[in-house]
């Protein structure tokens, strides 16, 4: 009898222990810049995980389905995430809090939730806008009214690492497509644009540590595109996330970085694509080879 009240009690604990909400913090000292997750200092090795069974398209959503089969995708999802040493996943809005504390308390993996900040459009005004422009006022007041919805919503759910606004929306300054060559990076207009955008990146961030301090925000810019507007315009977000495409090396991404914004440089995204567009066929080799040489720096 006394040994079954003493396992109650450490299960109990347990629980409560596991159940409650995280407080992560991000220390910049003399040592360097360092996450630290409950008093323990934290490397992210992170996943931009969704799940799309085969046959479907962008259109499916996992979390409007019951459950049972939420569930059961989690379930064998997670476990190979985990045995991949993987403790954070990139998941954009949508998934609803209790799904982030169940991969969190049976797996052990974070979520990086992520809120786009209009980068494939807005409705404006029962208006679809294909190209955002961060300077209009109503863009500016739904975005600011969504993401504070989004920390309400989220707040103090176990397992959230942190917030995290776009993806690489600077290049959606240039163009409305998917094309991703031959940026004017001199282009005087979308300067402008981008000084509105980042401006309203960081009213955003202000006005969600209002209502959680807990976790960081971070942004996620496209490589170190307008670098010196971020610098004046972003200073109260915490972790720079860049997707950086570069091949082998990250060059002087991590220097540039330290020296002109003294942020944690975040890789939302990075490494190559398995298909050898020469030889019209799946490359593995290739991709490993640059894969390995970005983890290695």
């Amino acid at each position: 009898m006394k040994r079954l009240i003493i396992y109650s009690v450490l299960c109990f604990l347990g629980h409560s222990i596991y159940s409650q909400s995280d407080k992560v913090t991000i220390v910049n000292d003399e040592s360097g810049i360092k996450m630290v997750v409950n008093g323990n200092d934290f490397m992210i090795n992170g996943m931009n995980w969704d799940y799309f069974p085969i046959g479907t398209n962008y259109s499916y959503s996992l979390w409007n389905k019951s459950d049972d089969i939420i569930k059961a995708a989690l379930d064998t999802e997670m476990s190979l995430l985990q045995n991949m040493g993987v403790n954070v996943i990139r998941q954009y809005t949508g998934i609803q809090p209790k799904w982030i504390q169940y991969i969190y308390e049976n797996y052990g993996i974070y979520t990086m939730l992520n809120h786009s900040f209009g980068r494939y459009g807005l409705t404006i005004g029962g208006a679809w806008v294909a190209n955002t422009e961060y300077s209009d006022p109503r863009t500016q007041k739904l975005l600011l009214e969504e993401t504070t919805a989004m920390v309400n919503e989220y707040k103090n759910t176990p397992g959230l690492l942190m917030y995290l606004l776009g993806n690489e929306n600077n290049f959606g300054l240039f163009w409305g497509g998917a094309e991703t060559e031959d940026v004017p990076m001199e282009d005087r207009e979308s300067t402008i644009r981008a000084r509105h955008m980042y401006k309203l990146f960081n009213e955003a961030t202000n006005t969600m540590k209002k209502i959680d301090n807990s976790i960081p925000i971070a942004m996620c810019n496209g490589d170190l595109l307008f670098m010196e507007i971020i610098v004046e315009e972003c200073k109260d977000v915490d972790i720079f996330g860049v997707n950086m495409y570069r091949g082998i090396s990250f060059g002087d991404a991590f220097q540039r970085v330290r020296d002109e914004f003294n942020k944690p440089i975040m890789f939302t995204e990075f490494g190559a694509d398995a298909f050898n567009a020469i030889e019209n066929e799946e490359d593995q080799a290739s991709q490993a080879y640059y894969m390995l040489g970005n983890w290695k720096e």
